[in-house]
């Protein structure tokens, strides 16, 4: 006998998320403009905006952790599909005031090998950049494994790894397995899998863990690593659309329905997250009441959000990011 019984994909309204600071050596000690925030003791590297720990501002979650949201409701999240309870995306800002380490991190297969849930696919889109701003992105052609050992040894890594001058407004990709690092001048909105693990190479004398030989083992000599072209469509501009995420702007001249964000070639709903990279909006719908995104804020887009208006309240830079299942890009 066939059971009647269907899942009921319950609706979620978008909500906002608070920012997390972390504590890193190479980062800033005042985030102004960005943020009004000054660092009491140690620097702040990062502000993770939909970390596992990142608190929820809105909503009948609010005071929650992000994580316990994913926890408690994995479909109205992720889609009706949803294969676990795991917050897909990790999306942070860098603010490096000093060189970060030389790292790379591994593939899904390799995370795995060593008992992680997931490896780590990256991108960077450039809020700003001062003039001649670089960022290392892949090795030199021609780099050997010999050589960049000897490099981890004498402390001349820097010289096999390819540099590219950083503009605002650049997009550029970091695929797990790119050997890469980020250099002082620019500031950068990060968009990868939820995953923290980074594998040190070299560190610049500063004293923290390496983790040489795992870096080795991840590193790929020749990478999908670089600037992305934008795409320009009628209604957005495609930033990039890899096999884990898409970064897109929206136009919001007045104001815009969430249904036009949908890609119309994905039949199914997925998590998003608005993100005002300049300016500030407002989400409103009979469903749910007004959500204020400010400057540098972001809002969760549930899979199962009913429809809701997006208000520009001045000066909105919107971006779109969206959580992909491999195999689901444009």
């Amino acid at each position: 006998m066939t059971s009647d019984v269907k899942t009921v994909f319950v609706e979620m309204a978008p909500f906002r998320i608070e920012p997390y600071f972390r504590v890193r050596v190479w980062g800033w000690m005042d985030l102004h403009p960005w943020y009004d925030h000054v660092a009491e003791k140690e620097p702040i590297g990062e502000v993770w905006l939909t970390g596992d720990d990142c608190g929820v501002a809105t909503g009948p979650y609010a005071g929650k952790k992000l994580s316990a949201v994913f926890r408690e409701m994995p479909q109205a999240m992720l889609g009706e599909d949803a294969a676990s309870s795991d917050s897909p995306l990790l999306i942070k800002i860098l603010f490096a005031r000093e060189k970060l380490s030389v790292q790379v991190h591994p593939d899904d297969r390799l995370a795995q090998k060593y008992g992680e849930p997931r490896g780590k696919t990256e991108c960077w889109y450039a809020l700003a950049a001062e003039p001649g701003a670089q960022v290392a992105l892949g090795l030199k052609n021609g780099v050997t494994p010999d050589e960049i050992k000897a490099g981890i040894e004498g402390g001349t890594l820097e010289q096999s790894l390819n540099l590219i001058t950083v503009n605002a407004g650049d997009m550029m990709y970091v695929d797990a397995g790119t050997v890469h690092a980020i250099f002082p001048g620019s500031v950068l909105l990060e968009t990868q899998q939820n995953s923290d693990l980074t594998y040190r190479m070299y560190d610049y004398g500063r004293g923290r863990e390496l983790h040489i030989e795992k870096s080795l083992e991840a590193t790929r000599l020749k990478t999908a690593a670089g600037k992305v072209a934008p795409t320009v469509l009628p209604d957005r501009t495609v930033l990039i659309d890899s096999p884990y995420f898409s970064v897109e702007r929206i136009p919001v001249v007045v104001s815009r329905s969430s249904s036009s964000l949908r890609r119309p070639n994905h039949d199914k709903p997925e998590l998003a997250y608005l993100f005002a990279a300049a300016g500030s909006g407002r989400l409103s719908s009979a469903s749910f009441g007004a959500i204020d995104l400010p400057a540098c804020g972001i809002i969760a887009v549930p899979a199962s959000s009913p429809i809701f208006a997006i208000q520009d309240m001045g000066g909105l830079d919107l971006i779109l990011i969206t959580a992909r299942t491999p195999g689901t890009t444009a």
